[in-house]
């Protein structure tokens, strides 16, 4: 099930190019920081930071910005809203919501690898009202319903 995704580099983000896969398995695309100047982040603090492309994708797929690994694991940075969805109908600048939940400053630069995309297929869904719900075993249980 192959998607084709057309996407523009914005102007004046052609060294920051198209999403990149790092190696051949991976399943995201690294996305690279597009700031015009370094950003810093202060312990706590969140920023929106472009990612220098648009892109148009079918109509039954989306694309979900979720952190890297290494970011989150030895600087504390994350993202916010995780995974944050871009819908089939976005065409503005795509854009990574990072937090520094790291005890230090950290600084974005140009080009620099923040976050990666992954792509869904959606699928169509049609609600059925009904007046009763099947019963199940777990009934309405949840948060933590079944122990810690």
């Amino acid at each position: 099930m192959d998607a084709k995704v057309q996407i523009t580099v914005l102007p004046g983000n052609e060294d920051i190019g198209v999403p990149k896969k790092m190696t051949d398995l991976a399943s995201g695309f690294d996305l690279c920081a597009a700031v015009k100047e370094s950003t810093v982040l202060a312990p706590g603090e969140r920023a929106l930071i472009p990612a220098g492309f648009a892109m148009a994708m079918p109509h039954n797929l989306e694309a979900q910005v979720r952190p890297r690994s290494g970011l989150a694991y030895k600087k504390g940075i994350t993202t916010l809203n995780s995974p944050g969805t871009i819908d089939a109908d976005y065409r503005g600048e795509v854009g990574v919501i990072l937090i520094n939940h790291g005890s230090e400053l950290f600084t974005v630069q140009r080009g620099e690898r923040i976050a990666q995309l992954v792509f869904q297929w959606v699928p169509h869904v049609e609600f059925e009202l009904v007046d009763r719900l099947e019963e199940t075993q777990r009934g309405s249980g949840g948060f933590g319903h079944t122990g810690i």
